[in-house]
């Protein structure tokens, strides 16, 4: 009995003192088994992590895992505690396997992509840092449901510092999202360095004055209340390229956005010629949608648009290059000269038409340096050019029109994505957001595959995006907040099958998850409605 006793207390205080670990993370992996004998490794100091000779992808995966365990690294697996391997079967790359046993800790993955997961997905079952890290023996393996995985995080409205960027590639990384779409121009600001043109990031990043609290609705908002501080800074390519390389050793993909032929006063105020009215043009300090854009009918346009998007193809190798698309009234070209025989020469039937011939200048353009275009819904209106892929923000119909056509699209619709919203029904108890309201429980209820679509049209659904734009939200903690849990919840959108969701189980699970949160130091909402 007196055995039993100091056997039981003995046990007792291995786990007071080992560090608690739980494999059911966020997004939860597909299957999780444990060793039916029972038992556990002790991962301690001194341990070491083995990758194979020579691949330099899983170097630096074995020195994020060496990071996070509190481990060190050693070429070759021979030996190692924990071993990095690739060859699992599998056509989804980003597919893992995790092994803990007697011989040690295997992360295997279809592609070095599929171990970093299994390397996050293994920090995250590590519930805190204190005492020795526990792990019961199990296999647990996750595959993503979808191959585009997006976030997109909008720097024109506010800008957002270097270090700020690569925190929140960061945060995507933990969340297992490998997209993030990058919106780097608006009427409010021009936030990309065009090399052949630097009056332009110089210039148009500039906003003198931004509006104090909301202008929607407002009769003139030119009377409104502005503030009397500038909102100021742009991307220098050479930051570009490092943030496009620290995003790519998370495997994690830039997807720049350049907005067209609307969303463009900022750019307009430096170059006034290439809209319709000729100006003069100043960057907007308010939030809304402006009646100019460019010029359809001057070729200067298309001359301009090709720069621009020659030297970012430079800077961003994504195959997917966004357009915008989205917002562009087009009233000015009903009234200009240029538009119109423009729009006589194509013999077009209506304006939506002639920005479907940008589009399709712009697509061939991306087509000879091996891009592929995508654009917000409203590229569906004047007849989809052939090779666009679609991002379905209004609702799920311009993207169920877009998978009917072969198109690819990527569902992000305003009542399931736009985390720049509400999380809390009472908004006094939040920071200022541009309204509406979207609880977690409804991002974790999206369905990014419409019920309605054929087998062989659902293929073209290529995922799913949560869009965090920035006219109210003005500070890194702002956009943390913002964006967490509900990026948790969008995470488990991603990849899980629907029939593997579980609200309830989610909130069960992210409260480990915010545990990382507050040891990462990240701000996040703490209530879920």
């Amino acid at each position: 009995m007196n055995k039993r006793l100091l056997s039981f207390l003995l046990s007792a205080l291995c786990l007071s003192v080992c560090a608690e670990v739980n494999y059911q993370v966020i997004p939860l992996p597909q299957q999780i088994s444990f060793d039916k004998k029972g038992g556990y490794m002790l991962l301690t100091e001194g341990m070491t992590v083995g990758y194979p000779a020579g691949n330099q992808q899983m170097k630096r995966n074995a020195e994020f895992a060496a990071e996070y365990l509190g481990l060190s690294v050693t070429e070759g697996k021979k030996g190692a505690d924990v071993s990095l391997t690739l060859g699992l079967k599998s056509s989804n790359p980003d597919d893992y396997a995790i092994s803990i046993g007697k011989k040690g800790i295997t992360i295997q993955g279809a592609s070095e992509s599929g171990v970093f997961y299994g390397i996050q997905t293994l920090r995250k079952s590590i519930m805190n840092e204190t005492g020795e890290i526990r792990l019961p023996y199990a296999w647990v393996c996750g595959s993503p449901r979808f191959e585009y995985r997006g976030t997109m995080l909008d720097c024109a409205r506010h800008f957002f510092p270097v270090s700020f960027i690569k925190k929140f590639i960061d945060i995507l990384a933990l969340h297992g999202i490998n997209r993030f779409h990058w919106h780097l121009t608006e009427d409010q600001g021009w936030r990309f360095e065009v090399k052949s043109m630097p009056e332009l990031a110089e210039k148009a990043s500039v906003r003198p004055c931004t509006i104090i609290g909301r202008n929607i609705g407002l009769s003139d908002p030119d009377n409104a209340i502005y503030d009397d501080t500038p909102e100021t800074g742009y991307y220098t390519q050479e930051e570009m390229r490092d943030i496009v390389a620290y995003a790519a050793e998370r495997y994690i993909t830039i997807i720049p956005e350049i907005d067209l032929p609307g969303h463009m006063i900022a750019a307009l105020s430096v170059y006034p010629e290439l809209g319709c009215t000729g100006g003069p043009y100043k960057v907007w300090g308010r939030w809304g949608v402006a009646d100019d854009v460019l010029c359809a009918g001057n070729p200067k346009t298309l001359e301009f648009l090709k720069t621009v998007y020659g030297e970012l193809c430079d800077v961003f190798p994504s195959k997917l290059i966004h357009i915008g698309g989205d917002e562009s009234p087009r009233v000015r070209w009903k009234a200009c000269p240029k538009c119109q025989a423009k729009k006589q020469e194509l013999n077009l039937s209506n304006e939506a038409q002639l920005q479907t011939y940008i589009n399709k200048e712009m697509e061939a353009f991306l087509a000879e340096r091996g891009r592929q275009l995508i654009g917000w819904d409203e590229t569906l209106e004047g007849g989809l050019s052939e090779n666009a892929a679609v991002m379905s923000w209004r609702g799920y119909e311009g993207g169920k029109a877009a998978a009917k056509q072969h198109h690819q699209v990527v569902m992000t619709p305003t009542d399931n994505c736009y985390i720049d919203y509400y999380q809390l029904k009472n908004h006094d108890r939040q920071p200022l957001a541009i309204g509406g309201y979207l609880p977690l429980s409804k991002v974790y209820a999206m369905e990014p595959v419409p019920s309605d679509l054929t087998k062989e049209e659902a293929k073209y659904i290529m995922g799913a995006q949560c869009n965090l734009w920035t006219e109210y939200v003005v500070s890194p903690d702002h956009a943390e907040y913002m964006l967490l849990p509900r990026l948790a919840a969008m995470s488990e959108v991603q990849w899980l099958q629907p029939e593997a969701k579980n609200y309830e189980q989610f909130l069960e699970r992210l409260t480990k998850l915010e545990q990382s949160y507050r040891r990462l130091g990240y701000k996040y909402c703490t209530v879920h409605e």
